[in-house]
């Protein structure tokens, strides 16, 4: 069974923004949006920034090198919600003070934050 993780303690990411934790060899961006912590792939899929870097507003965060938004709760890329480009999220519990994140063993061995695309299949830009 996959484990959770402690990153930080409840009260450490402050309301609207987000921070960047290294889980079981994967970099995670946790962030704090209406008081609610989520959790995503803090590598943005497009060009590899910190997504924990990015603007924080109404549970959309934008990278902030080229701002792409992704959702903060499941990943969905809101520049086109409708593609397959998205980023992983990753179920968040709060025990006592702390915040854990759980990353399943798959998705911090073979996870790049996209949705993975057949060689043949060119229907997605890639940039």
């Amino acid at each position: 069974m996959t484990e959770f993780h402690t990153v930080a303690k409840v009260g450490d990411i402050p309301e609207g923004e987000g921070r960047s934790f290294a889980v079981d060899g994967k970099m995670v961006g946790v962030f704090l949006t209406g008081g609610e912590y989520c959790a995503i792939d803090d590598t943005c899929p497009h060009m590899g920034a910190s997504l924990a870097s990015g603007y924080l507003e109404d549970g959309a965060v934008t990278c902030p090198w080229h701002a792409w938004r992704f959702c903060v709760k499941d990943g969905t890329w809101l520049d086109n919600p409708d593609s397959r480009v998205k980023t992983t999220a990753f179920p968040v519990r709060i025990v006592g003070d702390e915040i854990q994140v759980q990353v399943t063993a798959s998705e911090s061995e073979t996870s790049n934050g996209s949705t993975e695309e057949s060689p043949t299949d060119s229907s997605e830009p890639t940039a």
